[in-house]
């Protein structure tokens, strides 16, 4: 078969853009040799930056990451070493991706709460997206080496968690507050992350310093570097006040959420407190029942009875970012009074910056959780 003839056009555009970075087809054939060149005879020497291999480039992200992130991908990374160690960023192709998606779906442990692995490719594709673009903001690759920007993000598997109902939470509440080595810790936790619709990080990450006793307010810091402040109810103002005051912190900067005997509190008291209440209730643990479930249950009670705008709010999601919803969505943004609103109908009890009294609102597990029917 004859070789083919390179098209004319196709020489001429390659030859101007050589001209333009001012380099000869034989520089192309020994980059080292130019780079000599160019610097005995005083003229510029080209910035040549070398692309590292997934060993070499892993460590360096994660030392740069903030702390959250390099939990959540820390294992992701410590499995794509494992396969693309000694390859470059730039010699993974979209097949190679797929092929790890596959790979680590194909890893996962099986249990109740599993999704079929879908979930551990969702991680595997943002801890990749992570290294790729911190090596575009280094400059170390081109968008066309790249790779992830053509390859597609694993489809989401919808969530199984919903709202739960009152005489389950009843049942929660019961068997927290009853047993283990601190049943009042769990039932603080409880009611903290049922008033606040917090993530586990905001409780944890809780200072005292955060604490606005006066108007009844929390600073929670979530994740994404977010923070808000919000609403809740005088007699949990209290009661996060006392505890921690009993039990050691000090400083503005002490953490509030504590051990018994004075230490931090960890996510293995989250863990330790579902698995203890999972043996006495089959449902929770059948279900897999977690501090996440609690987050629905109140935003979907405050979603049902006082809109969407207040439920965003209230849940601290960022603003939409587009139209795709119509532009009335920019638009429709909830006050923290009407976040202090929705709460004082939630509990029952008067919060200093509500704005007006709901009485006739569908009850919320938290009247039967905390027994609280204080009169507005």
């Amino acid at each position: 078969m004859a070789d083919s003839v390179p098209d004319p056009t196709d020489v001429a555009m390659a030859a101007q853009f050589l001209a333009r970075m001012n380099l000869r087809i034989e520089d192309l054939v020994d980059l080292d040799a130019l780079v000599a060149e160019r610097a005995q005879s005083g003229g510029v020497v080209p910035v040549v930056r070398r692309v590292p291999t997934f060993a070499e480039f892993v460590p360096v992200v994660a030392g740069a990451v903030p702390a959250p992130s390099r939990r959540v991908y820390g294992t992701y990374w410590r499995k794509i070493v494992a396969v693309w160690g000694e390859r470059r960023l730039d010699e993974v192709t979209v097949a190679d991706v797929q092929g790890l998606f596959e790979s680590v779906r194909a890893g996962v442990v099986v249990r109740r709460s599993g999704n079929g692995g879908q979930s551990a490719a969702e991680h595997t594709y943002s801890a990749l997206l992570c290294l790729y673009r911190y090596a575009m903001e280094e400059e170390i690759l081109t968008v066309r080496q790249n790779v992830m920007l053509r390859v597609a993000k694993p489809k989401r598997v919808r969530s199984r968690r919903h709202s739960l109902d009152p005489a389950l939470m009843a049942t929660i509440q019961e068997v927290a507050s009853t047993t283990g080595n601190d049943p009042g810790l769990d039932a603080l936790l409880l009611r903290f992350h049922i008033e606040t619709a917090a993530r586990r990080g905001g409780a944890l990450g809780l200072r005292l310093r955060d604490l606005d006793a006066e108007r009844c307010l929390v600073l929670l810091r979530e994740k994404g570097a977010t923070f808000r402040w919000q609403p809740v109810s005088p007699p949990l103002m209290a009661s996060l006040l006392h505890h921690a005051h009993q039990r050691g912190a000090r400083e503005q900067d002490s953490p509030v959420l504590r051990y018994l005997d004075g230490d931090p509190l960890t996510r293995k008291r989250y863990e330790t407190l579902w698995g203890r209440i999972g043996r006495h209730v089959d449902t929770v643990h059948t279900r897999m029942i977690s501090t996440h479930w609690l987050r629905h249950t109140t935003l979907t009670w405050v979603e049902r009875n006082f809109g969407f705008a207040v439920a965003r709010a209230y849940a601290g999601h960022v603003g939409p970012v587009s139209n795709t919803h119509g532009a009335t969505y920019t638009y429709v943004k909830a006050s923290l009074p009407e976040v202090a609103t929705a709460l004082q109908a939630m509990t029952g009890i008067r919060h200093p910056l509500a704005v007006t009294v709901h009485e006739e609102v569908e009850e919320h597990p938290l009247r039967a959780v905390l027994g609280v029917s204080e009169g507005l």
